[in-house]
């Protein structure tokens, strides 16, 4: 008797999910908790499990199918899946052989619908003209990734000597010249979240963005200095994010408003500081939450975040890590950005950006030297916080990175 797969409860308040990747195809063997499909919610994406071992059944849920929380998506046979293999392969043997030649140029495009690979390896492949069956893959359970792809077009380049044998036997189609292609990709749950929330925001808040900048000098000096010994005490690299959240949570306790949100009629003011770290994703940004950063070390704050940043490439971050917050932290400045206006993220009532550090020249004691210096930008929801309260915000920020024993003596 088949085992069904069904949707498990994803998280509180959330219902459904899309099919973002199947992992495992109909035929293949699957140990008990081995994940063969990967569901698409809100916030993360969600791998569910075999719930127990044997061999896959057919996909009663298509890639981009919405299904509900309790949903068949799938079966699982009884058996190993080592005899189904060479069971049809005697048969099929002889004419497989006959038919392989013309089998072998069929379009990348249909393998790449067979194969249900991610977005970005499926654009890659069509961009490269790359047979995804003649693609080694390198990701976990042997995925082809974007990298793999483009490795592959570089390989195929790079061995003209099979040329002249095509030629030989009849003259080779000439290549289409300026030619222009279109690709449509649906859009993944979480992306259609992101820009439903932050056209929400847009709509609802009033949205204005304060600036100012900081001399990184200090906290690069300090972090030349100690993050060998850092590094060897704690396990975790020193960076500049740490620096930040405690300053932030400090300026949070000076000016409360920005820590604060509206509901309804009422102002919320929070006693703590649970702060939304803005961390890089395959399927875009996610941001999960600090909790209680005011309490914690630099050291607490480097640890939490560079394994938030691990597992939302692995994708497992869980759904409660994502929820709540008082305040949003978003370093523009690892991709290059200069300025940006960032937007808050509801029910939040502001948004701190950072953004690449730069040589430029400033004023210092009557002298125009060279500082490493950064703009800061806080946006923020103009019915709650007054402009006052934001620039002295930026202002106690700014004063504890340019002297970082602020931070010690919490002044």
């Amino acid at each position: 008797m088949a085992t069904e797969i069904l949707v498990p409860v994803l998280g509180e308040s959330i219902t459904e999910a899309t099919v973002g990747e199947w992992l495992k195809q109909p035929g293949d063997a699957v140990a008990a908790d081995e994940p063969v499909v990967s569901l698409e919610t809100d916030k993360v994406s969600v791998e569910v499990g075999a719930p127990v071992a044997g061999i896959l059944g057919a996909h009663a849920a298509k890639v981009g199918d919405t299904v509900n929380v309790g949903a068949l998506i799938g079966t699982i046979e009884a058996g190993d899946g080592a005899a189904a293999a060479p069971a049809a392969a005697p048969a099929a043997a002889a004419p497989a052989a006959a038919a392989a030649p013309a089998a072998a140029p069929a379009e990348p495009a249909q393998d790449v619908e067979a194969a249900a690979l991610s977005p970005s390896v499926r654009r890659a492949i069509l961009e490269h003209g790359v047979d995804p069956a003649t693609v080694t893959g390198s990701g976990k359970d042997g995925r082809i990734t974007k990298e793999d792809v483009v490795a592959a077009a570089s390989a195929k380049t790079e061995t003209p000597a099979a040329a002249p044998a095509a030629t030989a036997s009849a003259p080779a189609a000439a290549p289409a010249t300026g030619g222009r292609k279109e690709e449509r990709v649906r859009m993944t749950r979480l992306r259609q979240t992101v820009a439903r929330r932050l056209k929400e925001a847009q709509n609802t808040a009033a949205l204005l963005t304060t600036f100012n900048d900081v001399d990184m000098t200090a906290v690069i000096e300090a972090r030349t200095k100690y993050k060998d010994l850092f590094e060897k005490k704690h396990g975790v690299r020193l960076g500049f994010m740490g620096f930040f959240v405690k300053a932030a949570t400090m300026a949070l306790k000076d000016i409360p408003a920005v820590n604060a949100q509206i509901d309804g009629e009422e102002i919320v003011y929070h006693d703590y500081a649970d702060i939304s770290v803005a961390v890089s994703a395959p399927q875009g940004l996610v941001v999960p939450v600090i909790r209680d950063a005011d309490k914690m070390s630099v050291a607490q704050v480097e640890r939490t975040i560079g394994d938030f940043g691990k597992r939302a490439k692995d994708g497992t971050l869980k759904m409660e890590e994502m929820k709540g917050g008082t305040f949003t932290i978003s370093n523009g400045g690892v991709f290059g950005s200069l300025m940006s206006t960032p937007i808050i993220n509801p029910p939040q009532s502001a948004v701190l950006g950072l953004h690449r550090i730069e040589d430029r020249p400033v004023v210092r004691d009557g002298q125009i030297v060279i500082r490493p210096m950064m703009y800061l930008a806080l946006s923020y929801d103009h019915r709650l916080i007054d402009g006052r309260e934001a620039v002295t915000f930026l202002v106690a920020l700014k004063n504890a990175i340019e002297d970082p024993t602020r931070l010690l003596i919490d002044l």
